[in-house]
């Protein structure tokens, strides 16, 4: 097997956008979504025991869960690939599921293993889709389970045993990295990270490397994810490689959301190029999640190709000893710019269903 590829340590700084088109998130059928051959996409959805999305548009129509929850997410997404991707769409690639109170995900594929000649996309994709089909196959042990104890069938108790028995990581998104990274068979690497919102307002979250999120309430971001780093701009990551991170070393969290509480999750392209008070602005100057998910992911391809823009990434790389020669720095000049990327955002807000209005 191929030893895992270093990232590159400082990537190229300002670039120029290309033309965009959307693409519309379909119920369930492809809960796995990344771009081929476009610029942009972007959807919207609301997280119930159907997935009911319209894209670009008003908040999708509030269906009722089957599971007993009061509140569950409405989902917005968009995604921007490097201005050098756009014709294999982009390294990241993201998941939208209706399992339980609704799932959210998001891989980056490393791209240092293209010095390598392998396709970056090809393990990202294939993790998301293999978090995909088993998210959908507990979907349906779960509807079996319901329909079996409505049914009035017996004996319960022993079917119950079983069902907790075979679902091991119902609920538990560490558990689900755990098998969509076993069942990955491609080369190569991602970033990723998992959040799955139970019953009870509880959101857990599984992360590998710097992927991130933010939970937002009333104006404020009350609760952030860190990035892991072996250092700078090489992030932790599950790989092909015996070398990479497992599920045991995702850094896990437990939020408890409220009504209202808006999840902004993404790629290291977001939160490279866009500070966290610029997306608290966003996310209180639009009501729409489709429509905050996209403005988050312009705002950032906009920072990107800025190279006066003292972005995170800079301020970071700056913070970690990279910075311009001393001749520069006397003559008042700094080291600035965006970060050019893939830029994959996915807006959820916390809502609740019609069964509890």
């Amino acid at each position: 097997m191929a030893t895992a590829p270093t990232p590159t340590l400082i990537r190229t700084l300002g670039a120029s956008l290309s033309q965009s088109s959307c693409s519309r998130l379909h119920p369930h059928l492809l809960p796995l979504r990344y771009p081929t051959k476009r610029h942009r996409r972007s959807s919207s959805s609301c997280c119930r025991t159907s997935l009911f999305c319209a894209p670009n548009g008003p908040l999708g129509e509030q269906l009722t869960p089957e599971t007993e929850s009061d509140v569950c997410l409405c989902v917005g997404t968009h995604l921007i690939p490097h201005p050098n991707k756009i014709d294999k769409g982009g390294e990241d690639a993201y998941l939208v599921s209706t399992f339980n109170g609704g799932v959210l995900a998001v891989a980056d594929g490393v791209s240092g293993w293209a010095e390598q000649k392998v396709d970056p996309s090809l393990f990202s994709r294939e993790l998301m889709t293999n978090a995909s089909s088993l998210l959908e196959q507990r979907g349906l042990e779960e509807t079996c389970i319901a329909g079996w104890l409505r049914l009035g069938n017996q004996p319960v108790a022993a079917y119950l045993h079983i069902f907790a028995c075979t679902s091991q990581f119902s609920y538990d998104p560490q558990m689900l990295l755990k098998e969509a990274h076993a069942a990955t068979s491609s080369v190569g690497s991602a970033t990723v990270i998992i959040a799955m919102l139970e019953r009870g307002r509880i959101l857990k979250i599984a992360n590998v490397g710097d992927c991130g999120l933010r939970v937002i309430r009333q104006g404020k971001v009350v609760f952030s994810t860190s990035p892991q780093e072996h250092y700078f701009d090489c992030p932790h990551q599950l790989s092909s490689e015996v070398v990479g991170q497992t599920y045991l070393d995702a850094v896990m969290s437990t939020v408890e959301v409220m009504e209202q509480d808006t999840i902004v999750m993404g790629s290291d392209g977001l939160f490279d190029n866009v500070f966290d008070h610029e997306i608290v602005s966003a996310v209180t100057r639009y009501s729409d999640v489709s429509e905050t998910a996209k403005a988050l992911c312009d705002l950032a391809n906009t920072h990107s190709m800025d190279p006066s823009f003292d972005s995170p990434y800079s301020v970071e790389a700056r913070a970690k000893g990279f910075d311009i020669p001393l001749w520069k720095k006397i003559l008042g000049m700094k080291l600035t710019g965006g970060k050019l990327d893939d830029i994959t955002v996915i807006v959820g807000r916390v809502v609740r269903t019609q069964s509890a209005a």
